[in-house]
């Protein structure tokens, strides 16, 4: 990790501070699958409830610029566990089960050097079975959840893996619907931070919701029910897959269904006598889904911002972000800096006190001191953020410059984001010197991706 003069220096001094008791602080990431940055009551959502997410920003912190590291899933789960941004993360296909490589360092494998222990609790998308990427070889000592992403789009399957074995759910068997599985991974992943155990600890805990298929408990799903005007869009191109009756109700179902089980994990950190010793932050890999059966216009999934998932555009990229320590971060506080997902790493690193072990190559720097309230205003202006997938889509943010290249073939647009957060209106004719900066800072962040190998599956399916 780079040190960031004043800036490092006060987040040591802050360190220091936390940790004068003796004791490391844990450490909790939430992520939700496709929630947007307006899918939340406490960015400016008024037809879901979510009451315990928006008593967790009321409590806390609330960011209002903070960046997933991809617009689709499997890349946001690469950049966030390695610290390289699309540019240069390792895993850059969607396909769902391309792995890690025995040489890729995550943040889970950095924090055992400090003497962490860590649990991964629901989709994991980085490795299917047998292959380097399992997550009990990248530095988790206890998983349970999903390893193919095509697999996390069943709330209802038979099966997750429990480290590296099956765990049946004899009850869902020939198509019977009867364990919501979202909710079983949740129960383990508070078994994990209620356990006895003298090491801090590491939970990553990676919801599927609102991620297709759409479906959530009845109770969630109830209290919607009448409440919007109901249309079935037609969408054969998912057949195979559980169509709500009442799109909306379901989606504003799920959603709260996993406000709860956020709830329910702060609860335990409390209960445990914890929470003053762990930092807590729920976000969301990118924006929300398009596509008409999650209602993304009739909920404004994504606030007023342009575009969604698999979009460059912000609606694509910027998600809801809140941390959470109570004695530590500051309550009620908001916060406009922008950091993305490559950033966790060495963050993470520099709480737990295990820097060292971060790669010296990594694209993110520790943002922790933003936490805290003591961040370095410099900062916010003297980054640039870079994006990319593999569709030839690429975007890079400088200060309030926004550039958007759509496919290779296009013309870089640029947009004013303190003056335009919608990307309404395109400003390169007029800025061709900021245009030439920021074309430059695309190609420089550009490396050739390792072979995305999909592995080998059973016939007639996605997944081992």
């Amino acid at each position: 990790m780079r040190p960031h003069g004043i800036f490092f220096a006060t987040a040591l001094l802050t360190l220091c501070a936390m940790t004068a008791h003796g004791e490391k602080p844990n450490i909790v990431f939430i992520m939700a699958d496709d929630l947007g940055y307006g899918h939340l009551g406490s960015y400016g959502q008024d037809k879901i409830k979510t009451p315990r997410l928006d008593r967790m920003a009321e409590e806390g912190m609330r960011f209002t610029q903070s960046y997933s590291g991809a617009a689709l899933c499997a890349a946001a789960r690469s950049i966030l566990m390695t610290g390289y941004h699309g540019g240069h993360t390792p895993v850059r296909g969607n396909s769902g089960g391309i792995a890690l490589r025995d040489e890729d360092v995550t943040v889970a494998e950095v924090l055992k050097t400090a003497g962490y222990r860590t649990g991964l609790f629901g989709k994991w998308g980085l490795g299917d079975a047998d292959t380097t990427g399992v997550p009990n070889k990248q530095g988790f000592d206890e998983f349970f959840g999903y390893l193919h992403q095509r697999h996390a789009h069943s709330y209802h399957t038979d099966y997750l893996w429990h480290n590296e074995a099956r765990y049946p759910f004899p009850e869902n068997w020939n198509g019977a619907r009867k364990t919501f599985v979202h909710d079983t991974i949740m129960e383990k992943a508070v078994e994990f931070i209620e356990a006895d155990h003298d090491a801090p600890f590491f939970c990553y805990i990676s919801v599927a919701i609102p991620h297709h298929e759409w479906v959530a408990p009845e109770e969630s799903v109830a209290p919607y029910r009448g409440k919007f005007p109901e249309e079935r869009p037609e969408e054969t191109w998912r057949q195979g897959y559980y169509t709500p009756d009442a799109p909306k109700a379901t989606m504003a179902g799920m959603i709260s269904h996993m406000d709860k089980g956020v709830g329910m994990v702060l609860d335990a950190l409390k209960e445990k006598g914890l929470a003053e010793n762990t930092l807590v932050i729920f976000t969301s890999d990118n924006g929300a889904d398009r596509y008409p059966i999650a209602s993304p216009e009739f909920f404004a999934a994504n606030g007023v911002l342009r575009g969604y998932k698999y979009d460059q555009y912000e609606g694509g990229i910027r998600v809801p972000t809140i941390a959470w320590w109570p004695g530590t971060v500051k309550t009620g506080a908001e916060n406009d800096l922008p950091f993305h997902f490559a950033d966790y790493m060495a963050t993470f690193a520099e709480l737990g006190g295990a820097t060292a072990a971060v790669p010296s190559d990594v694209d993110g720097i520790s943002v922790l001191a933003t936490f805290t309230g003591t961040d370095d205003p410099a900062l916010k202006r003297d980054r640039f953020l870079y994006w990319e997938d593999q569709g030839g889509q690429r975007a890079g943010r400088l200060g309030k410059w926004k550039a958007v290249q759509r496919s290779s073939e296009s013309p870089l647009e640029l947009y004013d984001l303190d003056a335009d957060v919608s990307e309404t209106t395109n400003v390169a004719m007029a800025h061709p010197d900021v245009v030439a900066k920021l074309y430059a800072l695309l190609d420089a962040s550009h490396s050739e991706a390792p072979p995305q190998i999909e592995p080998d599956a059973p016939k007639g399916r996605h997944y081992r």
